[in-house]
C-alpha cells in the first residue's frame, strides 16, 4: 500500500509542476474543466469526507472521554475551524490584491512579502496534510484511496490554477515547489509515523472545512465568471460513481 501511496503522492507533485502548461484552462468565461473539477470536489466532501466525520465523532468520544453530544459538536467545530481559517487567509489576500491594483505604493513590501508567505504557509499546510491522509484516513481500501486521489487531484487543479493567479510569476519560481515538498513531506510522515486517531480525527475535520471553503471561493467569485453547469455535472456525476461504489 505505500509504493501505491506514495505514486499517488508523486501524481499530486506533478500537478502542481505543470499546472502551468495547462494554458486551455486560462480562458474567461471560467474554463468548464474547472468548474466541472470544483464540482467534483464538493460531490466528494459532501457524500465522502462529511459521512467519515461521523466515525471521528467516536474517535473523539472514545479518545477525549466524551458524550456523543460534544464528539460531535467538536468534529463539526474543527471543520468550522478549518473553513474560517482559509476564509480569514483569502481575505488577507484579496485586500492586498485590492490595494495594489488600486495604489501599488499602499502595499509596502514587507507587507506584500508577509502576506505571500502566510498565504503559500497556509497552503503548504493543507497540502502536508493531503499528503498525510493519503496513508491514513478513517476508510481504508482501493477504493476509498481511489476516490480521495481523483477528488483532491482534481481539486489541486482548481486551486493550483487560483493560485498561479494570484501569484503570478512567483507560483513557478517558488510556490510550486513548495507545494510539491510539502505533499511528499505529508506523505513520509504518514508513512514514517502513526499519529494518534484522535489527531488524524482532527486533521481530517480541518481539512474538511478547507475543502469546501477553497472550492466555494474558485466557483463563487464573479470575476471568475464560472459555469453552473460544468459544475452541476461535474457534481452530480462523481456523486453517481460515489454512491455506485457504495
Amino acid at each position: 500500500m505505500l509504493i501505491s501511496t506514495f505514486a499517488l503522492a508523486c501524481g499530486f507533485a506533478l500537478i502542481h509542476v505543470f499546472i502551468g502548461t495547462l494554458r486551455f484552462l486560462a480562458v474567461v468565461p471560467r474554463s468548464r474543466w474547472l468548474s466541472a473539477a470544483g464540482g467534483v470536489a464538493v460531490a466528494y466532501v459532501f457524500l465522502h469526507i462529511l459521512p467519515e466525520l461521523a466515525g471521528h465523532q467516536r474517535t473523539f468520544a472514545e479518545g477525549l472521554r466524551l458524550g456523543p453530544g460534544m464528539a460531535e459538536a467538536l468534529v463539526y467545530l474543527t471543520a468550522l475551524i478549518g473553513l474560517s481559517a482559509f476564509y480569514g487567509l483569502e481575505r488577507r489576500a484579496a485586500v492586498y490584491r485590492a490595494r495594489r491594483g488600486g495604489n501599488g505604493a499602499q502595499a509596502a513590501g514587507a507587507e506584500r512579502t508577509r502576506i505571500f508567505w502566510l498565504h503559500i504557509g497556509s497552503f503548504g499546510l493543507y497540502n502536508l496534510l493531503i499528503g498525510y491522509l493519503l496513508v491514513h484516513r478513517e476508510e481504508a481500501g482501493p477504493w476509498s484511496l481511489a476516490a480521495y486521489f481523483i477528488a483532491m487531484a482534481l481539486h489541486f487543479i482548481t486551486t493550483d490554477f487560483g493560485l498561479r493567479e494570484d501569484h503570478a510569476g512567483r507560483y513557478d519560481r517558488v510556490v510550486r515547489w513548495i507545494l510539491v515538498a510539502a505533499v511528499l513531506a505529508g506523505w513520509s510522515l504518514g508513512a514514517a509515523t502513526t499519529i494518534p486517531p484522535v489527531a488524524v480525527g482532527f486533521a481530517f475535520a480541518f481539512l474538511a472545512g478547507a475543502v469546501v471553503l477553497n472550492v466555494l471561493k474558485e466557483e463563487l467569485p464573479e470575476h471568475r465568471q464560472s459555469r453552473f453547469w460544468p459544475f452541476f455535472l461535474g457534481a452530480a456525476g462523481y456523486a453517481a460513481i460515489l454512491l455506485t461504489g457504495w
